[in-house]
């Protein structure tokens, strides 16, 4: 028996096509149905549910917890209430009310490297494979990342000119180094990979 994927690959290019149409057109109808409407970036989740006009923060049951979110009027049954698909950083997520007609709730994620399928664990999941983040700066990466973006840059660029890469460069270096301190070693018939 073959895999979901494995039967997508197997599909003409029209037939992909119109699958991705009918799966696209099937999740905007589940996603218009929810109570609150979503949108994400890789680190965070922002979530706006609709409040009778004229609410007032006092007027609100928002409850944030690493794995739970629960939105609604004080007294009432919640818009929205269940376990989230994913952890937050509860200290970093906020709620406000927005032209006393709406409750956004933005949700710092825990793992910023990974896309939700869904908010709430019960509610219809989106396919994340079909996500197209928007264009990220260098500036919006962590050190780690962002020096490991910028040394494929360099050494793509590199390569593009003929020269050497970065790694190429640190043996070079450490090459001349090795052979300043050993200046009795010839080294005119090494072959150096």
């Amino acid at each position: 028996m073959s895999t979901p994927d494995e039967e997508y690959d197997k599909l003409s290019k029209e037939e992909k096509e119109a699958k991705d149409n009918a799966d696209r057109a099937r999740e905007q109808a589940e996603q218009a149905a929810l109570p609150y409407t979503w949108s994400q970036e890789l680190g965070e989740v922002d979530v706006i549910v609709p409040v009778p006009k004229g609410t007032r923060a006092r007027d609100l049951a928002v409850v944030l917890q690493k794995k739970k979110l629960s939105v609604g009027l004080k007294g009432q049954e919640p818009v929205m209430s269940g376990e989230l698909c994913k952890e937050i950083k509860v200290d970093d997520s906020t709620w406000t009310v927005q032209d006393s007609q709406a409750v956004h709730v933005h949700l710092e994620k825990l793992n910023n490297q990974q896309w939700w399928e869904n908010v709430l664990t019960h509610h219809p999941k989106i396919d994340t494979k079909k996500i197209e983040p928007s264009n990220s700066k260098l500036s919006d990466l962590d050190g780690e990342t962002r020096g490991i973006v910028e040394k494929m840059m360099f050494d793509n660029q590199q390569k593009q000119m003929g020269k050497p890469t970065s790694d190429e460069l640190k043996k070079m270096e450490a090459l001349k180094k090795f052979q300043a301190a050993h200046p009795e070693l010839d080294f005119s018939k090494a072959k150096i990979s």
